[in-house]
């Protein structure tokens, strides 16, 4: 695949991860005949800062820290600006945020295994999971000279 197609198609990820942010990932609801809330990784970091400060951080850290400061520096080093020594680094921070779709699959699993409501898997959570999967394919497809 051309680099340039690759540096477009990062650049894209700078405008997807900030709507996968804000996409609903799942919709819950206490009983079946409620109407469901929408959750989204904006919505549940909200959440999290009023009850537990130290997991706000990490997930803000892994959900939009991470992907964008990969996402940023792979831009640099495609576009020559920074050193491609710097690959190695970008791939670790890509696999941090990785980590951030396997909590949100088993939060699901477990409340789907609990059975005390219900619900569901919303685009956001597809959308999320698509960047974070874009992103770590377009590191691993930019060369390691950065040309």
């Amino acid at each position: 695949m051309p680099l340039a197609y690759l540096k477009y198609a990062n650049l894209a990820l700078l405008i997807l991860f900030p709507i996968s942010w804000f996409a609903p990932l799942m919709r819950a609801g206490l009983l079946p005949l409620f109407k469901l809330d929408e959750i989204s990784v904006i919505s549940g970091l909200q959440a999290l800062w009023k009850s537990d400060i130290f997991l706000a951080l990490l997930v803000t850290f892994f959900a939009l820290v991470a992907p964008m400061v990969k996402t940023v520096g792979l831009a640099l080093v495609q576009f020559r600006m920074a050193s491609p020594r710097l690959l190695p680094v970008l791939t670790v921070m890509g696999k941090l945020a990785m980590a951030d779709i396997f909590l949100i699959a088993l939060y699901i699993v477990i409340a789907k295994g609990v059975g005390v409501g219900r619900l569901e898997t919303a685009w956001g959570l597809y959308l999320f999971t698509f960047c974070i999967l874009a992103s770590l394919a377009i590191s691993m497809l930019t060369p390691k000279t950065g040309r």
